[in-house]
């Protein structure tokens, strides 16, 4: 028996045998199958190698439109590779003969032949290895994305193993109703782990060495709630853990009873619980769970579960779902929030060394103006049908908020001569995501309609932390007091200059920050939809003056474990079992 340690991503229990995926990283785990498995792995490395044709042919396709031939040829290469039988064939040799997984047999197959061209003598030869190993990379991404046949050729409830998961290939997995993932890399609030909870998947994330240390097949316990996977468990702690998967249940049922109550604190006050979501289809289980309406509508979802970008008549029917759906609620669309997320970064020409600080967000948007615009387009035409918001992610400079403005105006004057018919009085917010941002929001209350502070980046760029780097993953941190002030700064100048302020990261649903924002001015806050219900049992035990002293104590506080200390006291006053499940007990 064996306990890997991770972070608790998705919420919920999950047991079952363990089938580990393919992941793009050099080195992979030597697996075995059955002889009935050999036809099945040839052709997943038939379809990956012919997906990785297609991905080079388009590659140079745009490369010729953007520097010319000569740069294009480099591509040539690349598909000779592909299409060269003293590399391929030794992968269907293998596979047939040692009876491998398709993913051990690509990279053994890649990784000699890279070796071989290293040992010449010719510089120019040698260098080409860099190309077989980019090339390896490619065609074992295309193998994880491929997953559906070994899903459904597993016996009983499955748990996915994987060095990392994209979200497309998350969004896979919840369609074969899979029991639940772990992941070797990955943060909290990256967009897979966002998806998870969302599809309330259970999941845990930077594990580190889960994909070295299981084997498929292995019984495992899945705990999304403590952050643990826990491998070959004897039958004390696997009777224990149904038990526990069973009184979860319980517990999220009494949560949903919750629900139907309104969201007010003991003293009177509402507090407005809006959803995060992925899809228009979510938005019943947002309604469902307690909420009143769509605080963050992420719409680059529709990029990243399909390989086709969303045409404008695509995102149109999109919105038209999700206002149909409200039916006059609360609904905020959020412009693409792409360029730091690894399918992006696979999608480039040349992958960015530091993404997270690189052309993401709305400087992607707006360096990428036919994407933009017909988004907005989509975005000005949805209107019509409903009330939306439409808000801007990752703003640091006041340009990129007029920027927009001028685009949307543009587009306003099309649909006009058009006789397209829009709301003209829609809602332009912006995500406060940054430092620059938060120091700054006096300026963009003049400009911007709203405020959505999203704590998941802000807590990144204030801290300096990669927040999906779980070797620092214990410096990011909610708690931390530089962090607090910002939010607090951005809270009151949204109300002393009259606009609209909420919260929509990771910590709105949390329960042990409810007191602390309610305190600081907070009166909307953004989840996830099966977050709700929690939340708003905290809020019914909650009276403003108590919070407000809260706030205040906490602001004297220097460090982030005071506030933790002090959070968890509150909380364990409140509401005990919050507590407890925030703990992962």
């Amino acid at each position: 028996m064996e306990a890997i340690k991770g972070i608790g991503a998705g919420p919920g229990i999950a047991i079952g045998k363990a089938m580990l995926l393919g992941e793009s990283q050099e080195r992979v785990a030597f697996r075995t199958i059955d002889a009935s498995q050999v036809d099945a792995e040839i052709a997943r490395v038939d379809s990956a190698l012919d997906a990785s044709r297609a991905d080079v042919r388009r590659l140079r396709t745009r490369m010729a439109s953007r520097a010319g031939e000569d740069a294009a040829k480099i591509f040539d290469f690349h598909l000779s590779l592909l299409n060269d039988r003293g590399l391929t064939k030794p992968i269907h040799e293998d596979i047939c003969r040692e009876r491998v997984v398709a993913e051990y047999a690509v990279a053994e197959s890649f990784r000699k032949f890279a070796d071989m061209l290293r040992a010449q003598q010719a510089d120019a030869i040698a260098e080409k290895a860099s190309d077989v190993v980019d090339l390896q990379r490619r065609v074992l991404g295309h193998l994880g994305e491929h997953v559906s046949t070994r899903i459904t050729n597993m016996r009983g409830p499955v748990v996915v193993i994987a060095h990392q998961l994209t979200p497309s290939q998350a969004a896979e997995l919840h369609r074969a109703q899979i029991g639940g993932f772990a992941t070797d890399a990955g943060g909290l609030t990256g967009h897979t782990s966002i998806l998870a909870r969302a599809l309330g998947i259970p999941a845990v994330v930077g594990c580190g060495r889960a994909t070295a240390d299981i084997e498929d097949g292995d019984t495992v316990i899945l705990d999304g709630d403590g952050g643990v996977v826990i491998v070959r468990p004897d039958d004390g702690l696997l009777e224990r853990y149904q038990f526990l998967a069973r009184e979860s249940e319980t517990r999220a049922r009494a949560l949903r009873e919750t629900a139907r109550e309104d969201s007010i604190t003991s003293d009177g006050m509402a507090i407005q619980l809006l959803g995060n979501i992925e899809f228009p289809d979510e938005i019943p289980s947002v309604l469902s769970n307690g909420g009143v309406g769509i605080g963050l509508y992420r719409t680059e979802f529709l990029y990243l579960t399909s390989e086709v970008p969303p045409t404008e008549e695509d995102q149109l029917e999109s919105y038209k779902r999700a206002i149909e759906l409200c039916a006059g609620r609360p609904l905020t669309i959020r412009t693409l929030d792409l360029g730091a997320d690894k399918y992006t970064q696979e999608h480039l020409d040349e992958a960015e060394t530091n993404p997270f600080l690189g052309l993401r967000s709305i400087r992607f948007c707006l360096a990428n103006p036919d994407i933009f615009r017909t988004q907005l387009r989509a975005l000005l035409r949805a209107s019509a049908h409903g009330p939306i918001k439409v808000m801007l992610p990752l703003v640091s400079h006041v340009m990129e908020i007029r920027e927009t403005r001028m685009i949307m105006n543009d587009l306003a004057e099309e649909l006009d001569e058009q006789g397209i018919p829009f709301d003209r009085n829609i809602a332009l917010g912006i995500m406060v995501e940054t430092p620059a941002a938060a120091l700054m929001a006096r300026v963009f209350a003049n400009e911007a309609r709203f405020f959505s502070i999203g704590t998941n980046d802000l807590i990144q760029y204030t801290l300096a932390v990669d927040r999906g780097n779980e070797r620092v993953a214990n410096l990011y941190n909610a708690a931390n007091p530089a962090v607090l002030t910002l939010i607090k700064s951005v809270i009151r100048t949204a109300r002393h200059v009259g606009i609209e302020s909420s919260i929509c990261g990771e910590i709105a649903g949390q329960p042990l920050y409810t007191p602390l924002l309610i305190g600081m001015g907070v009166r909307t806050l953004s989840m996830s939809p099966g977050q709700i219900p929690a939340v708003k049992r905290v809020i019914r035990g909650l009276d403003i003056e108590h919070c407000e002293s809260l706030a205040r104590r906490v602001g004297s506080f220097d460090s982030d474990r005071q506030v933790l200390s002090c959070l968890r006291d509150e909380l364990r006053r409140i509401d005990p079992e919050a507590l407890a499940r925030s703990e992962g007990g």
